[in-house]
């Protein structure tokens, strides 16, 4: 079983915990991808690199990727900017997200070299060191690019693949930056169809319709003090 993988030197090295299979000898080794993980892995990092354009189109070019997690339950996107978002601002955000998606952009990886790509207009992370060759992840056809990055992970082949995009919080982690959490696909599906329930349950025991529940609210809030 793989547990990390990291890079020494110029070797991939990866780390592995023995699942009592067998005796790891010298010689030919065969690898497979659990592919559940890997695909809501892909999804969740195609979604960030819609979700930086999405950012950068917004609040401007001042906002830069500061840090990221892709996991298979979900992602966390750390970037530059210098206040508060407002729910209705997140609000925008979460939705040009999902008209990206559902445009069902395709997505292309290749190799490029590196002036190239800077000069294709590709984002490239503050920082990081890149070699004379690097690889290139564009969203959108070559006439219409919706996004185009550096970046060496997996991706989906097009947006439509990674579902329904959902934003569970948004908040300031250091100065002038600031955190987006965020699930997609099954993930998303299950959050919504649980918070949906909470809502029906509490409707039912206010006797208050959804849209008005949290007048109710108020006013049992109200009553109680």
């Amino acid at each position: 079983q793989v547990e990390d993988t990291q890079r020494v030197g110029d070797f991939i090295v990866c780390r592995c915990s023995d699942t009592g299979a067998g005796e790891l000898v010298a010689g030919t080794v065969v690898a497979s991808v659990d592919c559940d993980r890997r695909s809501s892995t892909t999804a969740n990092h195609t979604a960030t690199h819609l979700l930086h354009r999405v950012l950068r189109d917004q609040f401007g070019e001042h906002v830069q990727q500061a840090g990221s997690l892709v996991a298979p339950e979900y992602l966390r996107f750390d970037f530059t900017h210098f206040k508060r978002i407002e729910t209705a601002e997140l609000l925008a955000v979460e939705a040009e997200v999902n008209r990206a998606v559902r445009i069902d952009y395709e997505v292309e990886c290749y190799d490029s070299a590196f002036d190239e790509a800077k000069a294709a207009g590709a984002t490239a992370l503050f920082g990081e060191k890149y070699g004379d060759v690097v690889r290139v992840v564009a969203v959108g056809n070559v006439d219409g690019r919706y996004s185009l990055e550096l970046c060496g992970g997996c991706h989906v082949k097009r947006t439509g693949h990674i579902g329904p995009f959902l934003i569970t919080s948004e908040g300031s982690i250091a100065s002038g930056v600031r955190r987006i959490e965020a699930v997609t696909g099954e993930t998303a599906l299950r959050l919504v169809q649980e918070q949906r329930q909470v809502v029906q349950e509490l409707s039912q025991s206010t006797g208050a319709p959804p849209a008005e529940l949290a007048a109710r609210t108020s006013e049992l809030q109200d009553e109680v003090r």
